[in-house]
């Protein structure tokens, strides 16, 4: 619907503001095992050239670098697993991967192993 102002010019109706305020979880509760999922994060060392992507871009900062520079996991528990440098590491150096909870009879060693 088209209204006129003062000056003549045309104005849209709008509709009821929206109050973007309120800390709105949209997506709903999170699911006891959504909170629980940790990750592994693997460096493969001989095809890093440590150019800080994985380092700068990290939401939950946790890779860090050593005093060479190289890319280091400072809080592996940290890890969301949303797996941005994984997907943006131009050597193909970073893999993550989801961890088995404690007591499934499984080590992360043998997990990796497995795959």
């Amino acid at each position: 619907m088209k209204q006129v102002n003062e000056t003549g010019k045309g104005t849209r109706a709008r509709g009821k503001k929206s109050d973007h305020s309120k800390n709105v979880n949209r997506k709903g509760p999170k699911r006891p095992e959504e909170s629980e999922r940790k990750y592994n994060q693997l460096i493969f060392r001989d095809w890093c050239k440590a150019c800080g992507i994985c380092v700068e871009f990290c939401p939950k900062k946790v890779i860090g670098r050593d005093p060479t520079g190289a890319p280091v996991i400072e809080r592996p528990d940290d890890c969301v697993g949303c797996r941005f440098c994984e997907l943006h590491c131009p050597d193909f150096a970073i893999t993550i991967e989801e961890r088995l909870p404690e007591g499934a009879g499984i080590s992360d060693e043998q997990q990796r192993v497995e795959k």
